[in-house]
């Protein structure tokens, strides 16, 4: 017999749904830093052995305010993981504020697939709100299975994918054993800039910029090593953040191409060239075209 399904991560903004992610797969596949709205694409991860094969799905959180047409398109790739979920995990920590009657709470109630309770940051709670958490969630929500766990920690992941297992159906191989994701390499080398800008820069900087690889290579240096050489493009939304991002004789961007560059070199497992530019490209978020162009729809 050979199990196999999509399992879809969701959840609010910074609840842990990239760390659990990671922690269930065993590999850095999203991004994570201490800021919301981090992840902005639905990001697969695979996890295959000879009996079974899981798709996790990392998604955006949830956006309750929309500000620009990108909101809406990360809104949509939670929706869609409604609508191909074999197993869904729903993640919330002692922080979310949720109303019983709201349109997440909702639609979860509605669900027709094995649903289950993922309470994080157990490491930030005490028992008694762990207990609280899980009398409310389950008088609002009937959950197939409740689990609280810390994905920072990797506290009862393990058990939580075991859980997984037991709830999977039978099903085929959807992708080759020996791939981990949907995503090109060149997609997780834009989220590795992007996080390090999410972390070196402040305010609304980070959230203005979207990372294009345009240039990709493999080469050989003069001494015969290996290296991969990528030209990266920051977009930002206003004329006034580009020297932000550039810095002072461009301080800035330097120290952002040196962090980013020892990440991606563990990535790849190759030395790396990378060069980096910094695009205007005004209102991008709310501009229908950009967005498609950037992967959004």
């Amino acid at each position: 017999m050979h199990k196999s399904g999509f399992v879809n991560i969701i959840g609010r903004p910074n609840v842990g749904k990239s760390t659990l992610m990671n922690a269930l797969v065993g590999e850095r596949m999203s991004i994570i830093t201490s800021k919301p709205q981090t992840t902005r694409h639905r990001i697969l991860g695979i996890v295959s052995e000879e009996n079974y094969q899981l798709v996790f799905s990392d998604t955006p959180g949830i956006v309750m305010e929309i500000g620009y047409k990108m909101h809406e398109a990360m809104n949509r790739f939670v929706s869609s993981t409604f609508d191909d979920s074999d197993v869904m995990l729903f993640v919330t920590d002692k922080y979310d504020q949720y109303d019983e009657d709201g349109p997440t709470v909702t639609r979860l109630k509605k669900l027709n697939v094995p649903l289950f309770l993922v309470i994080n940051k157990t490491d930030q709670s005490t028992d008694e709100e762990i207990t609280d958490l899980i009398k409310k969630w389950n008088s609002w929500i009937n959950f197939k299975e409740t689990i609280p766990i810390s994905a920072l920690n990797q506290t009862n992941t393990q058990k939580l994918l075991e859980l997984i297992l037991e709830n999977t159906p039978e099903g085929p191989v959807y992708y080759p054993k020996d791939q981990l994701t949907d995503k090109p390499e060149r997609f997780f080398v834009s989220e590795i800039i992007r996080e390090k800008i999410l972390q070196q820069y402040k305010k609304e900087v980070p959230y203005s910029c979207e990372v294009i690889v345009d240039s990709f290579k493999e080469d050989v240096t003069n001494k015969g090593e290996e290296i991969t050489r990528i030209e990266a493009h920051i977009y930002v939304n206003r004329k006034t953040q580009k020297p932000i991002l550039i810095g002072k004789g461009g301080s800035a961007i330097k120290k952002l191409g040196i962090e980013a560059r020892k990440d991606i070199e563990k990535f790849l497992d190759t030395k790396v060239y990378l060069e980096l530019y910094v695009k205007i490209k005004e209102n991008w978020r709310d501009n229908d075209k950009v967005l498609k162009s950037f992967g959004y729809q």
